[in-house]
């Protein structure tokens, strides 16, 4: 069981989920190249294999659901493809089904054999997949009542859409034994060491140019007190610099300005006077007119900010060196330009090297590591999340844990 925010998770390792008949929902949402319908990535299709397995070797049949884009999108489109490679990742074959829980869905499941595996279509073809109501509420809709009475069991191991309340993702808890997969229990007990008052020093490594989430991420952990130094770049940390008083010069200003970032700037002075511990680059790599590229003490700023400098990198390492849990979101600079990765590669190096345990969050930084060796993965958890992710360190909880939390307190059956 795991206990997060005052919350029990039960695990598979919690449940007698042996010969049954489950469903089990996951998230292979996947982008897709627009002209072709092809998918481009299949990360997180091979992410469910060992769930997918352990579920099978103890016996149980199996009916995958998951969602794909959304109405409207270039990406909103029918599974059949990501059945195909689940296949093939699986060496098992996995049927799929061209319905969600129409007659031919119920029928087909009803028919399953144990050791059998089944892959519903896109389950927001059924537009009550995309009202987002109380568990309660959800545990009274079609989609649910018409498909829990033939399992046993729910698995939920769609982690990067734990911040929905959907039908899917909260309703069939309600009414069924229920569990986390094995993606998600690795997604909730690295997260879960944010909160454990042994895991300190915590260093929250933040960046990027999403300076409001990255905001909201900062103001949640002042708040609570979880973070012992919050080391800022890429735009949040010009918005801190400015709340601080330093002039960046008329083109830096002229940029945030732009963004519309400069009315930020009092909710980020009222973070540092509340006694946040937020550290600003001291220097910065800026590029000046014609492409030349120098660094530049912070607080006299003439070129286009690009990267942290050279001293704020082996000051932030400084910090990082001694941190028991490091959460990273975000780079420090523009990495889509070679010139401007060093930043973000010196202090994920010093991550990685350093005795503390490190969450990687975010497209840009986990692409970060692509330039490195190979990962350990009992000291770095590279998080899926996204919006679940975000939401969580910005102190909100996530529905579809609340609703496993509440069936395994309260055991609903109906």
């Amino acid at each position: 069981m795991i206990k997060i925010n005052n919350l029990q998770i039960p695990t598979l390792d919690d449940v007698d989920f042996v010969g049954k008949k489950l469903l089990v929902r996951i998230d292979i949402n996947s982008p897709v190249d627009p002209k072709t319908g092809e998918l481009l990535d299949d990360s997180r299709i091979k992410a469910y294999i060992p769930t997918i397995k352990e579920l099978l070797e103890k016996g149980n049949s199996i009916v995958l659901i998951s969602h794909q884009g959304r109405p409207g999108d270039s990406d909103f489109i029918s599974l059949n493809e990501h059945a195909n490679l689940l296949n093939k990742y699986l060496g098992f074959n996995v049927e799929f089904v061209e319905d969600v829980m129409g007659p031919y869905a119920r029928e087909k499941i009803k028919n399953m054999n144990k050791g059998e595996i089944i892959l519903l279509d896109n389950v927001r073809f059924v537009s009550e997949e995309l009202i987002e109501a109380p568990p309660s509420q959800h545990a009274k809709s079609y989609l649910v009542r018409r498909l829990y009475p033939l399992f046993e069991g729910y698995v939920n191991d769609a982690f990067a859409a734990s911040h929905r309340s959907q039908a899917s993702l909260v309703g069939f808890p309600m009414l069924l034994k229920s569990s986390v997969g094995r993606v998600m229990e690795r997604e909730v007990s690295a997260l879960a060491k944010v909160f454990n008052p042994e895991d300190f020093p915590k260093v929250f490594v933040l960046g990027g140019g999403k300076v409001l989430d990255s905001l909201r991420i900062i103001e949640n952990l002042v708040k609570r007190r979880l973070a012992d130094r919050i080391l800022t770049g890429g735009l949040i940390a010009e918005l801190f610099a400015l709340a601080k008083g330093l002039d960046l010069g008329r083109e830096n200003m002229q940029i945030l300005e732009k963004k519309g970032l400069i009315s930020l700037v009092p909710r980020a002075r009222r973070i540092l006077l509340s006694g946040g511990p937020i550290e600003i680059p001291v220097d910065f790599k800026v590029e000046k007119e014609g492409g030349k590229i120098v660094e530049e003490p912070s607080n006299k700023v003439s070129g286009i900010i690009k990267d942290i400098g050279s001293t704020t990198m082996e000051i932030y390492s400084s910090f990082i060196k001694d941190a028991k849990l490091i959460v990273m979101r975000g780079p420090m600079g523009v990495i889509e330009d070679e010139r401007f990765r060093d930043g973000s590669k010196k202090i994920l190096e010093n991550a990685l090297e350093s005795q503390g345990y490190l969450i990687i969050g975010g497209g840009h930084m986990i692409s970060m590591l692509g330039g490195t060796a190979e990962v350990n993965s009992s000291k770095v958890h590279v998080s899926t999340g996204g919006g679940a992710l975000l939401l969580f360190l910005a102190g909100e909880t996530l529905p579809a844990l609340e609703a496993l939390d509440i069936s395994s307190k309260e055991a609903i059956k109906k």
